[in-house]
């Protein structure tokens, strides 16, 4: 079983950054693949970014690449999500998850993922 825990959300003003971490524990953290997803009020999660089980495949949404940074550190069993220039449509809860898929790349839907974490507030004011 693998247990997932998001911090660092909070209130920001729009042009601001925070950074995010998803703290994992149970079964070999370094294995899998993880993912960011958000959902915003009244609509479907969405992917922001993955990166592969070697940290060597990164993927981002259209609408954070630029501004967002996804990576991992093994050794703490923790993945980052550091995002910038934040802008009020970042407003979500964001999630992060894991995908025991171990191929190559990283994958954008969120049905494939298998463990989630409960989500952390980000609220970006204008």
């Amino acid at each position: 079983q693998v247990q997932l825990v998001e911090s660092g959300g909070g209130l920001v003003q729009a042009g601001g950054s925070l950074r995010l971490s998803c703290a994992a524990s149970g079964r070999i953290f370094s294995s899998y693949a993880m993912g960011w997803f958000r959902q915003a009020p009244g609509k479907e999660r969405a992917f922001v970014a993955a990166i592969s089980w070697s940290g060597g495949s990164l993927d981002y949404a259209d609408s954070v690449k630029g501004r967002f940074t996804i990576s991992r550190d093994s050794a703490k069993n923790t993945v980052y999500l550091q995002m910038a220039v934040l802008k009020p449509e970042d407003t979500a809860v964001y999630y992060c998850a894991v995908d025991t898929f171990r191929g190559f790349g990283v994958r954008r839907t969120a049905q494939l993922y298998e463990y989630w974490g409960q989500g952390t507030q980000v609220t970006v004011s204008s």
